[in-house]
């Protein structure tokens, strides 16, 4: 098999295990092998091995900062792995990967999931500018393709002057999944707890549910730095739990009762948004349907498919409504049957995968 280099420069934060093993699963020809600078918790069943860049010792540090803010030595530790290509991880990935793969000699394919290509900050002037501010010109020379998550992402980057022939749509996808067994008992929220995922709001439409004395049972499942001010945002309603960061066999429970996942999505400002939500299509691939806003990536997967409903970002009131909705008997039960089918027709991971391997194999 021919090695393909994938550029992570964190190894591997727990939120992105299993979509980041998702864009592998079908490769035949191709070999992944891991490069990256930080240690975070690599998945156990990640497939291919890990490289470290940096060496050993005191000296480490240096020669990591070194490597990231001038390319220097940014092949000694991978060389004799002869890969063919080198697939970098967001953007900020793409310009730390470039001087591997100049220095190689092989084509190099970035792949944007969303924050990479909605943040304003990244491509704002500054001083000192960054790495990736630094490289963007050259890594838009230099690079093969720019795989986007999403067609949201990918338009995104061209309002961002990026040339539509270095620009294509490849999502990532989700496994095949016994359906939701039941009893469809809760909603079920799961992300990080940051701005753009709209906790705040998803809390003020269990409110606006409460007032007209409905309280269906909810679960907010995941962790991050908003996470304390979230729980005190919904002192008092009792229908609401915070399950924490959950495991994929724990999440899979919650998701067999979901009546639907919610994704009350915003945009903050500085421009952050969704690219294509993972767990959105796990879930849909299980026959939940989905709430989601206009600005959560997932329009088309889930309002003209009809496999759930959609409503206006920051809008309480409509989330609301929504949930209400979805809570009629038999409401859900068409738009089950429609996720499962764009799940498994749009996006199977092993499918996706599969095309993903043979576009980078066309560039060899």
């Amino acid at each position: 098999m021919k090695t393909v280099l994938v550029y992570r420069d964190r190894l591997l934060p727990p939120s992105e295990h299993a979509f980041m093993r998702r864009q592998y699963m079908g490769f035949r020809t191709l070999r992944p092998c891991w490069v990256g600078c930080r240690r975070d918790a690599p998945a156990p069943d990640l497939p291919g091995e890990m490289r470290f860049l940096g060496g050993s010792g005191i000296g480490r540090p240096l020669r990591q900062a070194a490597f990231k803010q001038f390319g220097w030595g940014a092949t000694r530790d991978i060389a004799d792995l002869s890969p063919v290509l080198v697939h970098a991880q967001f953007g900020r990935g793409g310009a730390l990967a470039l001087p591997i793969a100049r220095a190689l000699g092989v084509p190099l394919v970035v792949t944007f999931h969303g924050g990479d290509a909605f943040k304003d900050r990244h491509y704002a002037r500054g001083f000192p500018p960054s790495v990736f501010r630094r490289r963007w010109r050259a890594l838009q020379s230099y690079a093969a393709l720019f795989v986007c998550v999403s067609e949201g992402v990918r338009e995104r980057l061209l309002e961002r002057g990026v040339p539509a022939g270095l620009l294509e749509v490849i999502p990532i996808g989700a496994e095949p999944a016994a359906r939701a067994a039941g009893p469809a008992d809760r909603f079920v929220f799961a992300g990080r707890f940051v701005d753009k995922k709209g906790v705040r709001v998803l809390i003020d439409a269990l409110r606006v549910l409460a007032d007209r004395g409905i309280t269906p049972h909810v679960v907010l499942a995941g962790d991050g730095p908003l996470l304390p001010a979230m729980r005190d945002h919904a002192a008092g309603l009792a229908n609401v739990r915070f399950a924490g960061w959950l495991g994929a066999a724990e999440l899979g429970a919650q998701m067999d009762r979901a009546i639907a996942l919610l994704v009350p999505s915003v945009v903050p400002p500085g421009g952050d948004r969704e690219g294509l939500p993972s767990v959105a299509i796990e879930a849909m691939a299980r026959g939940v349907p989905v709430i989601a806003s206009d600005q959560s990536g997932l329009e088309g997967a889930v309002g003209r498919a009809g496999a759930g409903l959609v409503v206006p970002a920051g809008a309480p009131a409509a989330l609301a409504d929504a949930m209400l909705a979805m809570l009629a008997p038999g409401a859900r039960d068409a738009m089950a049957r429609a996720a499962e089918t764009t799940a498994r027709g749009s996006f199977c991971a092993p499918v996706q995968s599969c095309r993903l391997e043979a576009r980078l194999l066309s560039l060899l």
